[in-house]
């Protein structure tokens, strides 16, 4: 089996839950077909570069799957054919990375830069 790491992008007027939802979803269509699915993050709603079929926002998602290729060509093609997805994009890699990713690492770091800010703001400095 190979190693897949895949980002896909739902349009902006859906619910967080709803991608938990597509996540789910996925994950058993990779995991029926003899996949198996790792790390998953949820991004959250992040803006677009340029509008994508009229949307200037999109939730983004990733999944560390593990199956092989006629699973991930068969996750694709229903992506392909889900309303809600507006982009996605699969690549092999040699192995997948145990620690959180970027986009999660940058999100913990200005979560902690705010908190910061708060507890001065609270303390009066």
């Amino acid at each position: 089996m190979s190693l897949y790491e895949h980002v896909f992008l739902v349009r902006q007027d859906v619910s967080g839950q709803r991608v938990d939802e597509l996540v789910e979803h996925y994950k058993g269509v990779v995991e029926q077909g003899g996949g198996s699915v790792g790390k998953t993050e949820n991004w959250g709603m992040k803006s677009l570069t340029y509008r994508i079929e009229k949307n200037r926002k999109a939730y983004f998602a990733l999944m560390n799957i593990d199956a092989p290729s006629p699973v991930v060509a068969e996750m694709e093609r229903q992506m392909r054919y889900n309303e809600d997805i507006i982009r996605f994009m699969t690549i092999r890699v040699d192995e997948h990375e145990e620690e959180p990713s970027v986009q999660m690492q940058k999100r913990e770091r200005d979560e902690r830069r705010r908190r910061e800010r708060e507890r001065r703001r609270e303390d009066g400095e």
